[in-house]
């Protein structure tokens, strides 16, 4: 029988040792197929959510981008929390400025001081300088007739000529016709008629004097009244309470005929008066009770204070005047409380400005990085790192408020194009078509315009702002949704569902969306880069966030200044590199997403 076995047949042992070598190789059998089971569990574990984050934890530039925006979420959102400033705190220095207090010029035209009770229009001081120039000692004004007298130098009086008589004249006979009220006696007529005879301009009687006035057919006899007194000095008084009584007429006139004759006395309405002569300026003393006080200054300068409310006593103009004529470019004076004060003297055409100095409380700007502003301040006096944190917030809150507004409207308008197709699907499209054609920029610079002008409040603009990028940017998602859905609306699982009955609202979202959301979530991801690239190009334009609200694009505003750009980098360089760093993250994540969803496009 063993001849009869075939040849390639092997003979299977049998036996208690046989039996032992089965049952093991049956226990290695089940413990590979085991194996093999748990190798298949974790795939399927893996699938197919695991695997895309996997793919994406291997792509070290998209974790790279990750940890990027977990960063600037950090510092955008706890940053704020633990800044020991607010966005709007304004922070204040104290520095020494030089402000305006006081102006002193040479005095060059001619002062008047009218006597009380009588007239001298501004009409008549106009006449009064044209004769000066003209030389001509007579003019009219306002129906009168004046005259002047040079007392001294640049010292006149004005006196209005008051008409006593006309006298007619023909071969030294004469008729007078006397004023209204008045009349000529005998004895005056007779030295009248003395001094026309003898051709003089004026005659005596009674110890007062009189002028005659000659015209071509007649003479006139006028009695001169002192009206008004003119020069060019500049009277101060010491105490602002004797304002009055220095500017009264007769102290002009006493005290300048005083001056021009070099007196160091004199004597006004009862009063004396010594007079010093200093550099520049003359003082005088009243003297009372044999005692001297200083009553007022006079000189050719005027020296007025910047403010009506400052009254600047002659000390203060003395020490300016002293100044001034010793060329000297500052001056220490004391003020009231005995405190000295350094003043600077400014010659700018012809005007001496007197500036003090004065402690001033001012906003901090552009204050250099140091241990409390670690990047400084910004144009308002405002810390720039907790700025930046701030606007980081509004940043990336409009990034992702828009982003979703895009999704929301592009999805509905673009799932309801693909699904229905035929006329819906064209209506829609020339729908997008239209929103496409809306210029972006000029509407944005017109909604800028019309928020500026209605003055909307900065929180609502953000609303706003926010609610305009929406609606201008969700085309794109629509096209792409529209796009997939029509691929996947003829796959065997939507003929199934249609099949069963399921309603076409539920089709689109809980069939057709699911499968496009992988896509639209890479698109999305890669569009809050350029939104907030966006935000940031508009609020530098000065169309998008406003003041308070601080927004990386608000900040970096300062850098339409060249001056702050040559000279302040920690003003706009900080926020350019928070701006290129998140832009940059939400690429890279976008990327690794890409990747991760569809391998194939990596290759």
């Amino acid at each position: 029988m063993n001849e009869n076995r075939p040849k390639n047949e092997k003979h299977t042992p049998s036996g208690p040792a046989h039996e032992s070598a089965s049952t093991t190789e049956l226990m290695d059998e089940q413990v590979v197929n085991e194996e093999i089971l748990v190798r298949e569990h974790h795939v399927k574990v893996l699938s197919p959510g695991m695997m895309v984050l996997k793919r994406f934890i291997r792509n070290r530039l998209a974790i790279t981008g990750l940890i990027i925006l977990v960063v600037m979420f950090i510092f955008s959102f706890i940053g704020g929390l633990l800044s020991p400033y607010s966005q709007q705190e304004t922070f204040y220095s104290t520095e020494s400025m030089f402000k305006d207090y006081a102006s002193a010029t040479k005095n060059t035209e001619l002062r008047y001081t009218v006597k009380e009770d009588e007239a001298f229009s501004k009409g008549a001081y106009a006449r009064f300088l044209l004769s000066l120039g003209k030389q001509k000692t007579v003019f009219e004004s306002d129906g009168k007739t004046y005259s002047y007298r040079e007392i001294g130098d640049d010292f006149y009086i004005v006196e209005e000529d008051k008409i006593l008589s006309e006298v007619a004249t023909r071969k030294n006979l004469f008729a007078y016709k006397d004023a209204k009220g008045y009349t000529t006696s005998q004895g005056m007529r007779e030295a009248f008629e003395k001094a026309y005879i003898a051709k003089e301009d004026n005659f005596v009687f009674e110890n007062e004097e009189y002028q005659i006035i000659r015209d071509k057919i007649a003479a006139f006899i006028a009695q001169p009244i002192d009206v008004a007194v003119a020069s060019y000095l500049i009277f101060d008084p010491v105490n602002q309470e004797d304002s009055k009584y220095i500017n009264s007429y007769d102290f002009r006139v006493d005290s300048q005929k005083a001056i021009d004759l070099r007196l160091t006395e004199f004597t006004s309405n009862g009063q004396s008066f010594d007079i010093e002569y200093l550099d520049g300026s003359i003082l005088m003393n009243r003297i009372n009770s044999g005692m001297k006080e200083p009553f007022a200054v006079a000189s050719d300068m005027i020296v007025n204070a910047i403010s009506p409310d400052i009254f600047l006593n002659v000390e203060f103009k003395e020490a300016v005047l002293d100044a001034i004529t010793d060329s000297e470019s500052s001056v220490v004076i004391p003020n009231a409380a005995g405190e000295d004060v350094y003043y600077r003297i400014e010659l700018v055409n012809s005007i001496y400005t007197i500036k003090s100095e004065v402690i001033t409380r001012v906003i901090d700007m552009y204050h250099q990085p140091d241990s409390k502003h670690w990047l400084g301040t910004d144009q308002n006096g405002m810390d720039l790192l907790t700025r930046l944190m701030y606007g980081g917030r509004v940043s990336l809150l409009v990034g992702f408020i828009v982003v979703l507004l895009e999704m929301i409207i592009g999805i509905i308008v673009g799932g309801i194009s693909g699904y229905f197709g035929k006329w819906v699907d064209t209506l829609l499209m020339r729908f997008i078509d239209l929103f496409n054609s809306i210029p972006y920029f000029p509407i944005m610079i017109i909604a800028g315009a019309v928020m500026d002008t209605m003055e909307v409040d900065p929180y609502l603009r953000v609303f706003y702002l926010m609610i305009i990028l929406g609606l201008l940017g969700w085309t794109g998602i629509a096209r792409v949704v529209r796009g997939q859905i029509l691929a996947l609306r003829e796959q065997d699982f939507m003929v199934a569902t249609e099949a069963t009955g399921i309603r076409v609202s539920r089709r689109i979202s809980k069939h057709l969306i699911p499968n496009v959301m992988p896509l639209l979530i890479v698109q999305a991801t890669m569009s809050l880069g350029s939104i907030i690239l966006t935000e940031a190009t508009l609020s530098f334009l000065g169309l998008g966030i406003k003041y308070p609200i601080a927004s990386w694009g608000s900040i970096i505003n300062a850098a339409s200044i060249p001056y702050v750009v040559t000279n302040y980098w920690f003003v706009w360089i900080p926020a350019g590199l928070l701006i290129l760093l998140t832009v940059l993250g939400f690429n890279f994540v976008g990327d690794g997403l890409r990747d991760a969803y569809d391998p194939k496009m990596k290759r």
